[in-house]
């Protein structure tokens, strides 16, 4: 699904570059190639920050979690 949506945006870029073309207005920096470029950070970034998101969250990093961590521990599910 994530795909599916950088492959909307990249779209919707390509289409706004040709109806700005078709207006006669022009950018030197806004081409087909930093539409592509711009579409592979969106989804780089997207990745890491589900991926930092992951992290946190399963890592006991917040005041909840660590309270978690320390009920496991107290019942032996997990070590110390």
């Amino acid at each position: 699904m994530k795909k599916d949506i950088f492959t909307l945006v990249g779209g919707f870029l390509s289409a706004m570059l040709l109806f700005l073309g078709s207006i006669d207005v022009s950018f030197d920096w806004f081409t087909q190639t930093s539409i592509d470029a711009f579409v592979i950070l969106l989804a780089a970034a997207v990745a890491l920050g589900l991926n930092l998101y992951a992290i946190w969250r399963n890592t006991f990093v917040s005041k909840e979690a660590q309270l978690q961590k320390k009920a496991l521990q107290a019942k032996g599910l997990i070590k110390k």
